[in-house]
Parts: C-alpha cells; structure tokens; sequence
C-alpha cells in the first residue's frame, strides 16, 4: 500500500506539470503538422508504449514511430516513476499501449493532456495469443499487412524452434516441468509436459511439497518476477525465462533466447 500511495503521489506530481508544458497536445509550432496531418499524408501512427515488450506488439503489427517510456533497466514496470518526458511523448501520440497491471498509463494521458487512444494490450507470448494481438493492433493502425507479415514469420520461427527444441529432449522425451505462471508459453515452445504452476506470488510450504512431490525435470522462472530458487530441494534445474524484449523492440529474439536457454539446460541434464 505504501508502494502505491507513493506512486499515486508522484503521478499526481506530473499532473501539476502540465502547467509548465503549455498546451502540448493541441500547439505545435509551424513546421510540425503533427500526427493527424501525417497520417492523412499516409504516414504511419505515432505510437508511446509503456514498456519493450508493448513496442514489441506495436512494432511486429507495423507501427514505425514507437517510444518507450519505461526503460529496460527497470525489470517490474508497474514500480517506474513517469517523468515530465514522457508526457511531452504522450502529447503527441496517436496511440498509447499499456498493460492492465501498470497503473500509470491513463494518468499520464491525462496529464499530457492528449487526445491519443489508450489502448489495453495481453501481453502473452503464447505465439497463437501473441499473433492475435499483433493482428488485433494492426487492424487499429491501419497496418494489416504488416501485421500478417509478422505473423507468418512467427509462425515459421516457433515451428523451427520447437523442432529444435524437441530434438534435444533428454533420453528423447517430453520433460516434466513446472512454470511461472507468465512462463508457460516457453514449456509449450519446448513441447514440455507442464506438471504445475506458481506465483505470481512466492511459493508457499504446502505448494513447494506438492510442486516437489511431481518431480519436474525443470522450472521455468520468470525472470522480472524471480523469487529465487523455486525447488530447492527437488533437484529440478531452474531455468530463467525472459518475457521483455530489447531495445530494438524485437519480439521474435524473445523466443530465440528462450529456446537457447531450454537447449542449454536440457543439455546439462
């Protein structure tokens, strides 16, 4: 509760900024018609997401002007600070992309006093999910092709990787694992026999007995989520999964390096 009366605090500062940032969203000066006049021009929407792995969406669904506003070092998003930057982004986006559990995002639209449309994105990299989201927002941006390109090219990256991925089973087998419940995507990339779940919050008593007693080859840890080791005691080999994508917004890397860790591990057993 404090976390968040400290948050709301300083959302509430950026608020009052607006006074010190005159009309960002309505004035511009002569030479930027901004982002209506450019896309009656046939450009492409102006688009401020919260995190990477929102850029990512919007990037994969066409969208070729994304900022960032939460910067990759800070691993759980809903804890940054927004400063008067990103406000002067906000004001002249025509989208801006967040998630249900990052509690700023319409407080800064609202502080930016933008006009922008604040659009809710399911951040899951389930590849069927995640191809319906990328689709969903490129039917919003107008960039439909675009969109249908990403996803014929997910489609034949998952199918490659998980071949890959099945060919280095251990003794040739499904393996048996447990994962964070934001990690579940990488067990069906791997083609895993998922046997439990856990979190998001840390793992009580009775479920590291339960979740122990099923003997999982490995546990798929959420890596902006880690609670430390998982099983301590169950000889399962932890393996960290990471969800946000890099700087350069792509979202295809997230499952390479995923598959790259499952290699590694699956190969160390």
């Amino acid at each position: 509760m404090a976390r968040t009366r400290v948050r709301t605090a300083r959302i509430a500062s950026l608020l009052a900024l607006t006074t010190a940032l005159p009309l960002l969203a309505g004035c511009g000066s002569g030479d930027d018609p901004g982002p209506e006049a450019a896309k009656a021009a046939g450009g492409k929407p102006v688009v401020v997401v919260t995190t990477t792995w929102e850029g990512a969406f919007a990037k994969a669904a066409g969208a070729g002007d994304v900022t960032v506003i939460v910067p990759q070092s800070v691993h759980h998003a809903p804890d940054y600070d927004p400063k008067p930057s990103d406000l002067a982004a906000v004001a002249k986006a025509d989208f801006v992309l967040y998630a249900p559990f990052e509690p700023y995002a319409a407080k800064i639209k609202e502080a930016a006093g933008s006009k922008a449309r604040l659009v809710e994105v399911n951040l899951d990299n389930d590849p069927v999910k995640a191809a319906a989201e990328v689709t969903r927002l490129g039917g919003l941006f107008g960039t439909k092709d675009a969109a249908a390109r990403f996803k014929t090219r997910l489609d034949a990256e998952v199918a490659d990787l998980n071949g890959e991925l099945r060919s280095a089973w251990p003794g040739g087998k499904s393996p048996s694992v447990v994962s964070q419940v934001f990690t579940g995507w990488a067990a069906g990339l791997a083609g895993a026999t998922t046997v439990g779940t856990y979190g998001p919050e840390p793992v009580t008593p009775a479920q590291l007995a339960e979740l122990s007693a099923k003997k999982p080859a490995f546990v798929l840890d959420n890596a902006h989520m880690s609670t430390g080791t998982v099983l301590p005691d169950a000889g399962a080999k932890q393996v960290r999964i990471v969800n946000y994508p890099g700087e350069d917004l792509d979202l295809l890397a997230v499952y390479r390096n995923a598959a790259a860790e499952l290699r590694k591990a699956m190969g160390q057993v």
